[in-house]
């Protein structure tokens, strides 16, 4: 009954620490499972257990006191199987099934804002013409890897990449072929 190991995670778009924001995840498991209320409370806030059937995952994301007073509540769909089930199955290649959430924090306090300001910042190599993003504060020790950070995660090379500069590619893109200046 134990026929798949898997992962459920909350991280960064680009694996950045996200516990200058998070306080702490609770991951909601099938009831099936012994203690099916999980709850991680440092980064990086990823769970890893084994099973064999697919179920909804429901996932509570609490932040830090001066960040937001209400949590935020997603649901995730576990997949063990592929979608594309003609030909043998490898295991060499895992099913990843991820979502992209964008949390906005209008009128951010001003310590949470600094403590923001002031992580490490992941450069961005692409950007298209016109569009710059705000040059972030230097800060020190950014090659030391933090305890959050997830960049060098043993399942880094399965993550989608996400980059801000490719979204406003599609956004300058999008507008071109609409014809909006």
């Amino acid at each position: 009954s134990q026929s798949h190991k898997w992962t459920v995670y909350v991280r960064g778009a680009t694996n950045e620490d996200l516990g200058a924001v998070i306080k702490h995840v609770v991951f909601q498991l099938h009831p099936s499972f012994n203690n099916p209320t999980r709850i991680v409370e440092a980064p990086p806030f990823e769970l890893s257990e084994c099973g064999w059937g697919e179920f909804e995952i429901g996932i509570s994301i609490f932040f830090h006191s001066d960040v937001c007073d209400k949590h935020l509540d997603l649901y995730h769909m576990l997949k063990l199987y592929p979608e594309d089930e003609s030909g043998p199955q490898s295991t060499k290649k895992p099913v990843v099934m991820e979502s992209y959430n964008e949390i906005v924090f209008p009128d951010p306090s001003e310590c949470f804002f600094a403590r923001v300001q002031n992580h490490p910042a992941v450069v961005v190599p692409r950007m298209p013409a016109g569009f710059s993003l705000p040059v972030q504060a230097p800060v020190e020790n950014t090659n030391e890897k933090g305890r959050g950070d997830t960049k060098d995660h043993p399942l880094s090379q399965w993550f989608l990449n996400f980059s801000e500069a490719d979204e406003l590619l599609k956004l300058a893109s999008a507008r071109q072929q609409v014809g909006i200046a």
